[in-house]
């Protein structure tokens, strides 16, 4: 597929390599470090990460078995005070109440400067640090640390421990400041085996060694606990000493650039240079094998299993009887979608929490009017069953959660419906009030999505928007003698275009929003604004006004010089780079449209007049057309701009970047007047 393609370079084995650790002692900073004014190969990075180290230990002890221990330690500097927001530190962490609880410390927390040449340093204080509970399962340690200064030396550990050995945590090599030194080493016992996957440009320097490793078990309990047993059936108290073989495995990687953002980039994290690993298989002696989420479908079926998944689907005796008011002699299968869709929407709140996982199950949400993403939509999806109609819920990774790469149980973070149609499916997602069948929030648009179906078989659904959304403009004006220009504006949007135009009314009052109107539009003045289908959200939204423009001629030797697109022209190429190293990302397809119409004051002449023209790219990519006419003293003008894929690939960057240039070139190129 495609979008395979376009993320098929993201995706290596690692490389086997040897290499040494670099000496690195917290509490160490030079006078060296605090003196750095730049950073030696990045002037414009505000902050830098000088080392960071990260170890992932699975060790046994006699009270829990096999826990999980991952260190972080960390040295960053800081050069200017754009770089102040890296003296809050964050760690979240599963807090729920079962075996996946997740314990953090930080430790070792200071800040250092330099004070009449000496270093001063200045430790962390009990109220500098914080925890936050995201929501049932998931709560954040932060720490905000004292004393930074352009010029401090920052450093701070931390330590998670839990006995979910699963919770391997992810590990990036890169950010958005420079790093100098990355490292990390996991120590894993025989008995588990992780899938390890890298993604991003650069690449660490990897090695591996294999050590004799032994544990002590000292009770039949504790025996079980770790994972072994088999015939073991004494009670009484003894000691077992168990050998196995433990691999060490180190990943090096040295300065790394900042990650720098670029126009239409759906997450920088997709391409930042990163390590994940995943359970694969746990083989314990006496024991049968335990496998886990290997492929996309194992994925689906374990995550449709969950007691707070597949088992809400099935939940009955709370919507039944508004749902029979509702659909009483309702046949037609599109409406029932409407129906159901707007009374979900109308009357269950989104609580801003993401999730595949119920909080408090849907039953409760229903009743309270409010409830998170999977309450929402897996209700929807348990009414649009009760309906009649095929209907299953979606796994999507969000825009912000980044592209599910590989398959594994965190990659998904929310869950929409599908309705099977004879023509394909119908996407919905009622926690947006502006969302209709077939247009998603912008936040689910990212790439492929998962179905689950009742028996546990799962398939790739497109997320991607297949049709173009419309924002088309007539543009009507005069213009005086003395550039003075008056005019009328009427602009209808559809799908995407008309969710994103609703939202930014909503957001604010009328006034706010004409005056951010007016002065993005070179400081127009408008008067008679209006609109329609502002909540009929299955219409186009259409917002007409009046405008009055100073600013919007040059008045020249008697001359008028005027861009006939006024303040509807693109004036800056968002593609300027060489090179681009990742896949643009527009969201959806659009076509924007301008039919313009012009009148030329009494007493002057079309001196020059523009061109036509037509840009048209490969493969269907998009194209751009530029018609304009004069018939005595008006002049008449159609301009299109069509972008007919969502994704475009770096293949097909050159061509984008060209095809922007040239229209806007042309879009600013100017119609002279003249006095006759």
């Amino acid at each position: 597929m495609k979008s395979i393609k376009f993320f098929s370079f993201l995706v290596v084995l690692f490389i086997l390599s040897k290499t040494t650790a670099q000496e690195f002692k917290l509490g160490k900073v030079s006078i060296a470090e605090l003196e750095q004014k730049m950073h030696p190969k990045d002037s414009s990075a505000a902050a830098a990460i000088l080392y960071k180290k990260g170890t992932a230990t699975i060790e046994y002890n006699q009270q829990d078995g096999f826990v999980l221990i991952t260190h972080v330690e960390a040295r960053i500097k800081i050069y200017k005070k754009e770089g102040y927001d890296w003296a809050n530190q964050s760690v979240l962490y599963y807090n729920a109440s079962n075996d996946s609880r997740e314990k953090v410390d930080f430790s070792d927390v200071c800040t250092f400067n330099l004070v009449n040449g000496k270093i001063e340093k200045t430790k962390l204080k009990s109220d500098g640090v914080f925890n936050e509970e995201v929501n049932k399962y998931r709560a954040r340690k932060k720490i905000a640390m004292p004393n930074v200064k352009e010029g401090s030396v920052l450093e701070y550990s931390y330590t998670i421990r839990t006995s979910n050995i699963t919770m391997m945590r992810d590990w990036a090599f890169q950010t958005n400041i420079p790093v100098n030194y990355s490292e990390y080493v996991t120590y894993i016992p025989e008995y588990y085996i992780f899938n390890v996957r890298q993604k991003g440009y650069v690449f660490p320097k990897v090695n591996t060694e294999k050590n004799n490793k032994s544990i002590l078990i000292n009770s039949k309990e504790r025996y079980s606990t770790g994972g072994f047993g088999g015939g073991a059936t004494r009670t009484e108290y003894s000691q077992d000493k168990i050998d196995y073989i433990e691999a060490k495995t180190t990943y090096i990687a040295e300065d790394l650039p900042a990650m720098k953002e670029e126009s239409f980039v759906n997450n920088i994290d997709n391409y930042t240079s990163s390590l994940e690993q995943e359970l694969s298989i746990v083989k314990f002696p006496n024991s049968p094998i335990k496998t886990f989420s290997t492929n996309w479908n194992s994925v689906a079926k374990t995550i449709y299993e969950y007691d707070d998944f597949g088992p809400e689907l099935n939940k009955t005796g709370y919507f039944e009887d508004d749902l029979k008011a509702l659909l009483a002699g309702v046949t037609n299968p599109e409406e029932k979608i409407l129906i159901i869709l707007n009374h979900v929407k109308s009357n269950v709140k989104w609580n801003e929490y993401y999730g595949y996982s119920c909080d408090k199950g849907v039953r409760k949400a229903y009743q309270e009017k409010s409830g998170n993403i999977a309450e929402i939509n897996l209700m929807l999806t348990a009414m649009l069953r009760h309906s009649g109609l095929t209907a299953n819920p979606v796994l999507v990774s969000t825009r912000s959660n980044g592209v599910a790469l590989f398959p594994n149980r965190t990659a998904y973070n929310y869950v929409i419906a599908a309705v099977e149609t004879e023509n394909g499916y119908i996407l919905l997602d009622a926690s947006d009030k502006f969302s209709i069948p077939n247009v998603l929030p912008l936040r689910t648009l990212n790439w492929q999505g998962r179905l689950i179906r009742k028996d546990g078989t799962s398939e790739e659904i497109d997320l991607m928007p297949k049709k173009a959304s419309n924002d088309i403009v007539f543009l009507t004006y005069n213009i005086d003698p003395e550039g003075k220009v008056t005019g009328q504006a009427r602009r209808q949007c559809t799908d995407y275009n008309a969710m994103i135009t609703r939202k930014n009314i909503f957001s604010t009052k009328e006034d706010e929003y004409l005056e951010k109107l007016e002065n993005k539009n070179n400081k127009i003045e408008i008067s008679d604004y209006s609109k329609t289908n502002e909540k009929e959200i299955l219409k186009p939204i259409i917002e007409t006004y009046s405008f009055t423009g100073n600013n919007l001629c040059e008045v020249i030797g008697g001359k008028i010089y005027v861009s006939p697109m006024l303040f509807f022209s693109t004036e800056k190429n968002p593609f300027n780079q060489e090179t681009r190293e990742y896949p643009v990302d527009f969201g959806f397809p659009f076509m924007d449209k301008y039919n313009i119409t012009i009148k030329i004051p009494d007493g002057y002449a079309v001196e020059t007049l523009p061109a036509p023209a037509a840009v048209t790219m490969q493969d269907n990519l998009g194209s751009f057309k530029f018609n304009i006419a004069a018939n005595e003293n008006t002049l008449q003008m159609v301009i299109s701009h069509q972008i007919n894929e969502a994704i475009v690939s770096t293949q097909q960057y050159e061509m984008l970047k060209d095809y922007y240039k040239a229209m806007i070139a042309k879009e600013s190129e100017k119609i002279v007047l003249k006095k006759i």
